[in-house]
């Protein structure tokens, strides 16, 4: 059997021109990045922004296990249907992540058949999005520190400092340094901290602006840090906007790739789910829509993560209405749900999917809370069973939802046709009724409250003293309205990863909560999760070589 990189290696890729041709976009709309990557010009907006929208797909997951969910696999693999169904679909993707990639997840392109290329430049430094980010990140850093050295006219509190520093890459050590060591033209000593670059407010601002403009406002805004009377500084404060809005003036414009079968794709952006707010950026996905009659967007990890913020955070900032959602599920997950180890997934098990497949049931609630018509797919593999499938099938039409399986791995666009035809007559025949969870006007604790127990199902939240304060103070600042942005664990509707399934009589427990002021939400941490994650004892990177003809091999 073919590995993904070896499968997208042999591919047969269209110049990137042609695949834009196809879409109705001209040589001149492109900022080539050699001859499969493309960036779309600022002009393009501007010839396509009084299309009408085309219908907006969000595919989504439960959440995700050892034994493989399979969600960008789906996304991209919906698409190569939809073309082979005579459908204008255009696919909007998130950016992969150095960290996973040389993690423990390996590359993020979609897998088998369904795979967007050229795979390893996207999992590497694809157009250099992610440098921009980090470059843009770090600047302000040293901004922020050279000020306090040189005289600290704007009476910067270095022990209110709350600005870190980013790398795209698991890096434990780097959670907590101390900074200014040496002598005294080292800049001053103090506790500093890194986040992956994923986690960076940047990368949100980024995923949220409009335009240029917008995403200069936005960073702005940006609180650094506090001075001795307990008032934010800002961005703008240390005059570090226009700068750092340099470094994000190539980043902020989609990109363009294509799927194994050709079929457009804008990557861009990719704030993790777990720690951001989890979509890629809102300007690929509004290109998307006018450029096509149907736009596949997707949310990281589960819907209690990736779709609750695509809704409370993205839909509400930007103005969009998704019209279907696709829920993503396997066999092997839900029987691993059920408490079968991963050795022995293969093997049927009606008696633990009837156990685990609570979870999938919770997050097909989850999203009908949101209004949207759902679709659950499962992501089939050779293991699963017809009596599996069908207890599957029959759970969800129980549920007023659409059901389809995907093979979309083995077969590519011809293995999606099931599910792309359900996707279609639910758009036809099923109105969206999309709303937000939450209003504006709740007070930040009513939010996360309202997330943690119709979301996750918690019986409450408990507070640490510290959050208390913060959500006190962040609301005495103004930003009692902003939405908020969970930080919380992947596995889990819980904030304890070892709870699977669909989890009862437990408490979500907040030990932080701060103020992204330029992306304009408050982000809570829940549990353990961690801004910066580190790598597994066995990472993916030993397994990551190049051959002597320079192909890039165990990729994933």
């Amino acid at each position: 059997m073919k590995t993904d990189i070896q499968i997208a290696q042999e591919a047969q890729m269209l110049p990137i021109k042609e695949v834009a041709a196809n879409a109705g976009i001209t040589e001149d709309d492109l900022e080539f990045y050699g001859k499969y990557k493309a960036k779309l010009s600022e002009d393009f907006w501007d010839k396509i922004k009084d299309n009408p929208d085309g219908k907006l797909v969000l595919v989504t997951a439960i959440n995700p296990t050892p034994a493989g969910e399979g969600k960008t696999t789906t996304s991209v693999g919906l698409g190569q249907a939809f073309a082979k169904l005579d459908k204008k679909a255009i696919i909007a993707l998130r950016e992969p992540s150095l960290g996973p990639c040389f993690g423990i997840k390996g590359g993020a392109a979609g897998g088998g058949y369904a795979q967007v290329v050229p795979m390893e430049d996207l999992n590497l430094h694809f157009t250099g999005d992610f440098h921009a980010i980090t470059s843009a990140n770090n600047l302000l850093a040293a901004m922020l520190d050279n000020h306090i050295q040189q005289g600290n006219a704007l009476q910067i509190d270095p022990r209110q400092v709350v600005w870190k520093r980013c790398v795209d890459m698991n890096d434990r050590v780097l959670r907590n340094i101390v900074v200014g060591l040496g002598n005294k033209m080292d800049g001053m000593v103090r506790e500093d901290h890194f986040v992956i670059t994923v986690a960076s407010e940047i990368m949100a601002i980024l995923c949220l602006a409009d335009d240029l403009q917008d995403l200069k406002r936005r960073l702005g805004r940006i609180i650094v840090a506090y001075n001795f009377n307990g008032d934010p500084v800002t961005a703008d404060d240390l005059q570090a906007t226009g700068a750092m809005t340099a470094l994000l003036k190539d980043a902020i414009k989609p990109n363009l790739i294509q799927t194994l079968e050709h079929t457009p794709a804008l990557v861009h952006g990719g704030p993790f789910a777990n720690i951001a707010h989890g979509c890629n950026s809102v300007r690929a996905t509004k290109m998307a829509l006018k450029m096509a009659d149907i736009a596949i967007t997707e949310a990281g990890f589960g819907a209690d993560l990736g779709a609750e913020k695509f809704m409370d955070i993205k839909c509400r900032k930007a103005g969009l209405k998704p019209d279907a959602v696709v829920l993503v599920a396997t066999v092997r997950a839900l029987k691993y749900n059920g408490g079968v180890a991963k050795a022995d997934l293969a093997e049927e098990n009606l008696d633990a999917l009837k156990k685990g497949i609570v979870n999938l049931e919770k997050h097909i609630e989850n999203i009908q809370k949101f209004g949207v018509p759902v679709i659950v797919t499962l992501n089939s593999f050779i293991t699963d069973t017809d009596a599996e499938n069908e207890y599957i099938r029959q759970f969800c039409e129980e549920r007023g939802c659409e059901f389809a399986l995907s093979e979309v791995w083995e077969k590519g666009g011809e293995g999606g046709i099931a599910l792309a035809e359900k996707v279609l007559n639910t758009l036809e025949n099923k109105e969206s009724h999309f709303h937000t969870l939450y209003e504006d006007e709740l007070s930040l604790k009513e939010k996360i409250e309202k997330i943690s127990k119709e979301i996750y199902g918690a019986d409450g939240v408990v507070y640490e003293p510290a959050a208390q304060k913060q959500i006190t103070k962040i609301e005495a600042m103004g930003f009692g309205e902003f939405p908020i942005c969970m930080a919380k664990n992947q596995y889990s509707f819980s904030d304890d990863a070892k709870k699977l399934g669909r989890p009862e009589n437990f408490d979500i427990h907040i030990r932080e909560v701060y103020v992204d002021a330029g992306a304009g939400f408050v982000v809570a941490l829940t549990g353990s999760v961690m801004t910066m994650p580190g790598l597994p004892k066995v990472p993916a990177a030993n397994n990551i070589d190049v051959s002597e003809d320079g192909k890039i091999t165990g990729l994933f």
